[in-house]
């Protein structure tokens, strides 16, 4: 006889009993809210990749939708030992023809020789230093009025426009040596003073107490034969767009300078579209297509957003852009991209390379001309399906909805089913309970017809 029941000796096994009965009752629910979340997670998941991939490859396209995506300037020199130059986007492609006469160079002067080295006193009072029209002043006073301090004093003083002081400890003694951190005739040294160091000062009129080891001079430079100076060794906008960057003096000796359209960076981005093209239609396919090897669909197969989306990407990769200048570009076919069987793209380098070659400015115009070049549609287009209100977004916040409605729905099971148990556990309780007296009023009747006499037929 069973005694798992609630009370003794009883009937049935009323826990295991109710926990079938509810188990049975709470399958359909829960099976039914798992199927429904299950598809809804997957919705969700599928969405979300697809934003994704639309992102990724609009990051992509923005390095292109403009015309300035093809600007970068190439410079090369016959010499780099000699001239080397950068470019701007406004830099007119050719040859400039240069002459470096002169470098420009810092000023640096030594002082006559300190007895007694670094620790040498040199007097008190104030010095003044000017490099070219910027002064600053140090003060020297009795307690720190050494050479070594006079440096120190020199090289902390904050407002310092250039000037760096060093100590050379020769065989005649030390020798204070100022050097101009500014290149150029106009920054030149000058050292005046009001005390007792006399022996430091060095101007225009006065410059015994020191040796000029350098002189302050401006670079000097002939470009396509027109004489031009600088005062450092980087000349800006003497050719629109190029900075020329002076290495060394090398008179009577002349140095191209290329400046050409960047076609290796220009070819990098058209391959770099190209991947991340190929990446979102691997992406558009794992969704929306069909494996007829696995016989598993994409979770966004026969919808209509994807197929939308899908549709107006592949139009505007074919279309032809008329402002790309006409003639022999006016598609990506034109510059050797071609698609393939599985919709995704391929580059035929040499094709890519003859179009830049050829035409630069109309591959440049392929891509970027405003509202009509491929990157510039692409990234409007898909700006337009990821904005607010779009129908990802409104796809995302509705499977979000049901998703919350799901997890609400199975909270409400959680507590029906409570509910449920409690009811059938009174239920079968009372059952057993009555069950139990029935069984105990058997045994008693039992027993009183058991203690009867027995009436004998003899």
């Amino acid at each position: 006889m069973a005694t798992s029941g609630i009370t003794g000796g009883s009937q049935i096994d009323v826990q295991s009993l109710v926990s079938q009965l509810v188990a049975a009752e709470r399958k359909p629910l829960d099976d039914q809210v798992t199927r429904a979340t299950t598809k809804v997670t997957t919705q969700i998941s599928a969405t979300s990749a697809l934003l994704g991939s639309l992102s990724a490859f609009q990051a992509q396209l923005n390095g292109l939708k403009t015309t300035t995506a093809f600007s970068g300037r190439a410079t090369s020199s016959t010499d780099p030992e000699i001239a080397t130059a950068t470019a701007t986007t406004s830099a007119v492609p050719g040859r400039y023809d240069i002459e470096v006469q002169q470098l420009a160079t810092a000023q640096q002067l030594s002082s006559t020789a300190f007895v007694g080295g670094s620790s040498a006193v040199v007097g008190t009072g104030q010095l003044t230093i000017s490099l070219g029209a910027t002064s600053f002043n140090v003060s020297i006073g009795a307690t720190a009025n050494t050479l070594a301090d006079v440096r120190n004093a020199i090289n902390s003083a904050t407002d310092n426009p250039g000037v760096t002081a060093t100590i050379i400890n020769a065989s005649d003694g030390a020798h204070l040596v100022l050097t101009s951190t500014k290149t150029g005739a106009a920054n030149s040294i000058q050292v005046t003073q009001s005390g007792t160091m006399s022996q430091l000062e060095y101007t225009t009129t006065n410059q015994a107490n020191y040796t000029q080891l350098r002189a302050a001079a401006d670079a000097q430079v002939t470009v396509a034969g027109y004489a031009t100076t600088s005062a450092t060794n980087v000349i800006e906008n003497v050719i629109d767009g190029v900075s020329l960057n002076l290495v060394s003096a090398e008179p009577g000796t002349t140095v191209s300078i290329d400046v050409n359209y960047d076609k290796t960076a220009a070819k990098e981005k058209v391959t770099a579209f190209v991947t991340a093209y190929n990446t979102l239609r691997t992406m558009l396919t794992a969704l929306g297509g069909y494996n007829a090897t696995t016989k598993v669909a994409g979770p966004m197969l026969g919808d209509s957003m994807l197929t939308g989306i899908d549709a107006e990407i592949r139009r505007t990769l074919s279309e032809p852009v008329a402002a790309a200048g006409g003639g022999a570009v006016q598609t990506l076919a034109d510059i050797g991209i071609s698609t393939q069987a599985d919709g995704s793209l391929k580059v035929d380098d040499t094709k890519l390379t003859a179009a830049l070659n050829s035409n630069f400015d109309a591959v440049s115009r392929l891509f970027g001309t405003d509202q009509t070049g491929v990157a510039s549609r692409l990234y409007t287009q898909i700006e337009t399906r990821l904005a607010d209100g779009s129908a990802i977004d409104q796809r995302t916040e509705s499977l979000q909805t049901q998703k919350r409605a799901l997890e609400k729905k199975s909270a409400d099971i959680d507590t029906r089913m409570a509910i449920v148990q409690k009811t059938y556990l009174a239920q079968f309780t009372r059952l057993d309970t009555l069950l139990s007296s029935l069984s105990s009023t058997s045994a008693y009747l039992g027993q009183q017809i058991d203690s009867l006499p027995k009436w004998s037929s003899d």
